[in-house]
């Protein structure tokens, strides 16, 4: 089997990958095809085309996507919806026109609205508003399912999309000012216990609810929805709703998170909110009964998760330099 992973040099990409090349270290008849930014730029259809129409792969893995925290998507809202639609429709159009029947995109749980019952569930979603600070992004992957469903009605392919709450692990981004939340906080009271301060101040109030999932559960979801057989996909899922949430089935608040960070990174100083700070969508917590009716569930807790994350920051902070 031929497959091309698009987005192998970011987190969950990076990730999907080492699964893999596990797989195919063990016997499996793998072929795993990557291209880097710089020899295949996703956003240009006529490079996609070509790349496509001379690979053929059997499967394509969409994991490439621009990301980016609260404060990025507030920043650059015309690059996250620009990028992410070229993307999607380029790789999803070319790869039916090369033929490819089998297709997993990766999407966000930010495609839900903003006030949206919890758990989420896939239901939810187009029920509501979304959330301002990220609704450019949020429209660009709810894009990329209707995309996949859509192609799947017209043409009978089998184009799948999982839905993954809010990620985090080795490999993560952790720019002071791009990042996402958990990334950010290990840094900035790594930072803090290193320079001896006695408060760190977080954004907003510290009262909206998040999950998370650490990325190699994150590669092992996508791999397990991946290799369903069609039937099996098909009769936990619906034409119109394709799509299938991942995540932990629990949450924490923001101030929960940073006290755990603190206490991973050993910071022994004060926490503070910044109310001034927007805070977001007030929860986001994925129903994921879906997936674990499957047989999957997450393995990662996220204490142990953070940990690891962390040893990892240790060992790649001059990295990080800004």
């Amino acid at each position: 089997m031929k497959i091309y992973l698009a987005g192998h040099r970011g987190m969950v990409g990076g990730a999907i990958l080492r699964r893999l090349e596990a797989r195919k270290a063990s016997g499996e008849d793998l072929t795993i095809i990557t291209r880097t930014h710089s020899e295949l730029d996703l956003t240009d259809q006529s490079q996609v085309r070509a790349f496509l129409k001379a690979q053929r792969p059997d499967v394509v893995i969409l994991a490439a996507a621009k990301v980016g925290g609260i404060h990025a998507n507030n920043t650059y809202p015309a690059e996250f919806i620009y990028e992410n639609l070229m993307m999607e429709c380029n790789v999803i159009h070319e790869a039916y026109a090369a033929g490819v029947i089998r297709l997993l995109q990766l999407g966000s749980s930010c495609i839900y609205p903003k006030h949206a019952d919890q758990p989420m569930a896939e239901q939810a979603l187009l029920t509501g508003t979304l959330e301002p600070t990220n609704e450019p992004y949020a429209i660009a992957k709810i894009a990329g399912i209707k995309l996949c469903e859509s192609y799947n009605r017209q043409y009978g392919t089998d184009y799948r999309s999982v839905m993954p709450t809010n990620l985090y692990g080795p490999g993560d981004n952790f720019h002071p000012e791009n990042s996402h939340v958990l990334p950010a906080l290990i840094r900035r009271f790594h930072e803090a216990k290193e320079e001896g301060r006695d408060s760190v101040t977080i954004w907003g109030t510290g009262s909206p609810r998040r999950e998370f999932l650490h990325v190699d559960d994150m590669a092992e979801a996508s791999l397990f929805v991946l290799d369903l057989d069609k039937s099996t996909y098909q009769a936990n899922t619906e034409p119109m709703l394709s799509h299938i949430n991942v995540g932990s089935g629990t949450d924490v608040s923001i101030l929960e998170l940073a006290k755990l960070v603190a206490n991973v990174t050993g910071f022994t100083g004060q926490i503070l909110t910044d109310p001034s700070k927007p805070d977001g969508t007030p929860r986001k917590l994925m129903d994921v009964s879906r997936l674990s009716n499957m047989g999957w569930t997450a393995q990662i807790p996220l204490e142990n998760g953070i940990r690891e994350t962390y040893r990892w920051f240790l060992d790649h902070q001059e990295d990080f330099r800004a």
